[in-house]
Formats: C-alpha cells, structure tokens, sequence
C-alpha cells in the first residue's frame, strides 16, 4: 500500500527531498510507520521529536493508515 509523505523544515534536509511515496503494509499504524521510515532514514532519529499529520490533521501513534493517505512529517519549529 502506498503513502505519499511530505517534509517540512529540517526534515526535507535529512532525508534530501520535500516527497515520497512510500511503501507500507495494509493496518501499519503511525507508530509502525515511524519505525519504518527511521530504518529506511536513520538520520531522522538526530530530530528529539516531530509530529506526524495525516490528510491534514494531527495524528496518533495507534491511528491506522490508508492507501493513498498523504502523511506529513513536522519537525519542532522554534524561532522568535
């Protein structure tokens, strides 16, 4: 099943592109996804944390992914 990820801030560095599509099994939840992407890109384990968004909206490690959902990855933002 295919997701299309999108990256923002230091994120897009880390991992070299703004998006992707990515591969995962039917029932992957976020909190599997993560461990996913952090094998396929070991460098976004250097982010402490980052939020993890689907079709727009804020979501849970235990929320289960669709084919065709678009995940976006939010690093911490700070600034003043």
């Amino acid at each position: 099943m295919n997701l299309k990820v999108l990256f923002f801030g230091i994120s897009t560095d880390l991992v070299g592109a703004t998006s992707m599509v990515f591969s995962i099994s039917p029932n992957t939840t976020i909190l599997e996804f993560k461990t996913q992407l952090q094998e396929q890109y070991p460098q976004l384990t250097d982010i402490n944390s980052y939020a993890i968004a689907v079709n727009e909206s804020y979501a849970r490690n235990e929320t289960v992914l669709k084919e065709n959902d678009i995940v976006a990855i939010i690093p911490p933002v700070s600034g003043g």
